[in-house]
């Protein structure tokens, strides 16, 4: 283990290659700007700092204990440890977001493994890791669980790679963990038989969610590890948790405010129906309720009496039909945040327009994404019900079968402080279905009245027209998303020269190629990264773009049988360390 490093060791060894302007005096003492970097935690403020000037750059290095990577390859491990010395929390993300849709390869790369063992050498103190669309093997698990006697915090986001084995190591290892947060990892039958590991007296968790692992659970094991954790706040459970056990899981936590309940379709007895709807009853701190597996109309009340004190409602795999929804949201009005599946159908969402007016997020998820005959589901007229009755409302994710310009105008208008909009119009390039038209004007009203947009995803028949309203109105906008969009390359041209803070680009499927990838030329070594697929983008282009970017790490995936001279998935980001030294055969390194 490493001795801390001395505060005043700042050879090139210790230190980044840049920095800011060299004042030979500072206008404040060491002590003064540390004492004041310490109330900063925006990593993004932090960065901004540290340009200001070298002996701000140095403060800001030695008193960071917590790092966000955006992307795994866009630093290595080595700049890294060399720059900061006292990281204590890690927040890292890897594959691209379109891997969640099965566009990036599983062995595409962003392992772990590297990072793990520099920070073993240069991080003993470490308590926290965060990783999302990483791979980590057990053997990375073990080294964690091995390597960092204070570890607290693992959470595992779109991650795969690991099995119970790695899991076991981490329940036996680490003794002050406080946090064990595994969200929709990609895992093939890990059971619950890690839960057995925790040492007798082990009682220090705060958050176990393991609700995204579809193994069976020895539920005597998860009983006595609940009652040992007095400080349980989050407690989320897979599906093989029955009701009648998760009644006896509730006794233990009173503290809880964040519960995934276990699956419900299972016969119950009066007495037992009794006793769980009095354990609902007596959770009062509740405040996110999630996960509800199958649940149905014959069980929905036994939860009414823990719905008072909601703020976060998800039940994105809960198939509710629009009645029993209805009722179940007339118990909640205080939500805030609110994720639901489109079998709610445009009732259910009209239920929320009247029953939630603090409403802020809605996600409305597509019960069976890939059924394009089905003619249920959520229209504009859903949208449009929740936005006069949610006039808070500033994050949405609408998964519809239809869509108007002129509701998306009435929309905005309504709720005019979207951040995030994200409308998915789940026919590629469909109209407005009422005048056959383009839907340009709708995300026109889009970026024109909503000022504040940071996330936009654009869906439905779009010509060059929406671009430019984008380009040219979506000044703050941070990361777009589009898909079988645009009419030539003037359209992407719009992007690269409008929207000044743009950081993440994704498109797939859409008429833009060469021209409009050069076209961003001087903006992507300003962004994190750009991702094509399905484009008209070819190995020229790619290959020019890299020869006059050299700080652009310029990715295309090659696919077998695939034309040599066309680029069908490029992945492009900004990078100080150079072409990554673990792309597999199929990726090529420009």
């Amino acid at each position: 283990m490493d001795p801390e490093p001395k505060k005043g060791d700042d050879s090139p060894s210790n230190s980044c290659n840049s920095h800011g302007p060299l004042h030979p005096q500072s206008p404040f003492p060491d002590e003064v700007l540390e004492k004041v970097l310490s109330f900063v935690d925006s990593h993004k403020d932090r960065s901004s700092i540290s340009l200001v000037r070298k002996d701000w750059y140095n403060a800001e290095r030695w008193t960071r204990s917590k790092l966000f990577i955006g992307n795994c390859y866009a630093v290595s491990p080595e700049i890294v440890a060399r720059r900061f010395r006292r990281i204590k929390s890690v927040t890292l993300k890897g594959k691209p977001r379109f891997s969640d849709f099965n566009l990036v390869p599983l062995d595409w790369g962003a392992n772990v493994y590297p990072w793990l063992v520099m920070f073993a050498k240069v991080y003993p103190f470490l308590e926290e890791l965060r990783l999302k669309r990483m791979t980590i093997t057990d053997e990375g698990l073990e080294l964690l669980a091995k390597s960092f006697p204070r570890f607290k915090a693992l959470s595992l986001s779109s991650c795969d790679g690991f099995t119970e084995n790695g899991l076991k190591a981490i329940a036996s290892h680490c003794r002050n963990l406080t946090e064990i947060n595994i969200q929709d990892s990609i895992t093939e039958d890990v059971g619950g038989g890690w839960l057995s590991c925790f040492p007798e007296n082990f009682s220090s968790l705060e958050i176990l969610n393991f609700s995204i692992l579809n193994g069976d659970v020895n539920f005597n094991d998860l009983e006595r590890l609940v009652s040992r954790c007095k400080l349980l706040r989050v407690l989320k459970v897979n599906e093989s948790i029955t009701l009648d056990e998760l009644q006896r899981l509730l006794v233990h936590g009173p503290r809880l405010t964040e519960l995934g309940t276990g699956s419900f379709p299972q016969e119950l007895t009066p007495r037992q129906y009794e006793d769980i709807e009095t354990a609902f009853c007596n959770c009062r701190n509740l405040q996110v309720l999630s996960c509800l597996w199958e649940a149905t109309s014959v069980y929905l009340p036994l939860l009414y009496g823990a719905c008072a004190s909601l703020t976060f409602l998800n039940l994105s795999v809960a198939p509710l039909q629009s009645g029993e929804f209805a009722k179940f949201l007339a118990h909640c009005p205080n939500l805030r945040c609110l994720w639901v599946i489109d079998t709610v159908e445009d009732k259910g969402l009209e239920a929320v327009g009247l029953s939630c007016p603090l409403l802020e997020e809605l996600r409305v998820y597509p019960a069976d994404p890939d059924d394009r005959d089905h003619r249920d589901g959520v229209t504009e007229l859903g949208f449009l019900a929740v936005s006069r009755g949610c006039p808070k409302l500033h994050y949405v994710l609408y998964f519809c079968r239809r869509m108007t310009n002129a509701a998306v105008v009435t929309i905005v208008q309504n709720c005019p402080n979207f951040t995030h909009f994200r409308l998915c119009i789940m026919t590629p390039r469909q109209p407005d279905y009422l005048t056959n038209e383009p839907m340009d004007e709708a995300f026109g009203a889009v970026v024109k009245t909503c000022t504040k947009i940071k996330r936009l995803s654009v869906s439905g028949l779009l010509t060059d027209q929406t671009f430019e309203y984008i380009g040219q109105y979506a000044k703050d906008l941070e990361t777009l998303s589009v898909a079988f969009a645009g009419s030539s390359d003037w359209g992407m041209q719009c992007i690269m020269e409008g929207c000044p803070k743009l950081r993440k680009l994704e498109i797939r499927d859409c008429p833009f190629g060469d021209a409009a990838l050069l076209s961003g030329r001087e903006k992507y070594e300003r962004i994190r990264s750009l991702w094509m697929s399905a484009c008209r983008v070819t190995m020229k282009g790619c290959k020019l773009l890299a020869r006059e970017s050299p700080r652009l790490n310029v990715e295309v995936i090659r696919e077998e049988g695939g034309n040599e001279d066309q680029a069908l998935k490029v992945y492009l980001y900004r990078s100080v360390a150079g072409p990554r030294k673990d792309a597999p055969p199929f990726v090529l390194t420009l």
